[in-house]
């Protein structure tokens, strides 16, 4: 068995080595005082070997809460015309709009379009709209730029499921809201649904905020107030029974 003391002894004698190299290789003048000599750590008894530096303990991140819902409307893809670079709209004074519930009041051949866009998006099967949206110059607008394929893949291509069931039931949900008549008695004379579109959203009573809310998120809603106004989907049928667009964006 080893002896005890001589190890110790041992130990003394290999830091005192330590300390004396470290003093001989400093270059002249730079001496170090005692007290900024290292304590040097002894070898273990057990293993012979330095014991391992302390490890910082963990620093605890601190709380900041649960982050806030993320907004559920997403970004439309952008046609080859539509501006990259086009500055947000800014909040502006738009004329008062008589803001309509009863689809009863609409001129029968909107109530028929109306019909037939409810009733085809309850299927669930996005082909079914091929027949209301048209072809040529009275298509349905679906963007503000030219679409170079065909309108009921691009449906499907910007509904979020992948499938156009998505974009099925955002048109169901606007055409049950309120709606409201623009230019009347004009040439250019459309019914725009939702209402929304056509109001300041700062002007909203609190049962048409939730009427807001059952379309899109609150945080949404306070995306709209920053971009200066209703920038979700509407819907404009003419006076003719024409669906005349289905957009999205101001």
């Amino acid at each position: 068995m080893v002896d005890k003391r001589k190890w110790q002894a041992g130990d003394r004698m290999i830091a005192s080595a330590m300390v004396w190299a470290m003093l001989t290789i400093l270059p002249a003048g730079q001496a170090l005082a005692l007290s900024e000599l290292q304590e040097v750590e002894p070898p273990s008894a057990e293993t012979g070997q330095e014991a391992p530096p302390p490890i910082d303990e963990p620093q605890s991140s601190p709380d900041v809460g649960l982050p806030s819902p993320e907004p559920v409307i997403r970004a439309v893809p952008q046609t080859q015309d539509e501006d990259m670079d086009a500055a947000p709209a800014i909040s502006r004074e738009l004329p008062p709009v008589d803001i309509l519930t009863d689809p009863a009041l609409l001129p029968e051949p909107v109530q028929r379009m109306r019909q037939l866009i409810i009733e085809a998006a309850s299927t669930g099967i996005i082909d079914n709209l091929r027949a209301l949206l048209g072809s040529g110059p009275t298509a349905t607008q679906l963007a503000f730029g030219q679409i170079d394929t065909d309108p009921v893949e691009y449906l499907r291509s910007v509904s979020g499921d992948g499938e156009g069931q998505e974009i099925l039931a955002i048109l169901i949900d606007l055409l049950s809201a309120g709606f409201v008549r623009i230019d009347a008695d004009e040439p250019d004379e459309i019914f725009v649904w939702p209402y929304f579109a056509a109001v300041p959203l700062d002007a909203l009573t609190p049962p048409q905020k939730v009427e807001l809310l059952r379309l899109v998120t609150a945080g949404d809603v306070e995306d709209m107030k920053a971009y200066g106004a209703y920038n979700f989907y509407r819907i404009g049928i003419s006076p003719e029974g024409e669906w005349i667009f289905f957009l999205a964006g101001h």
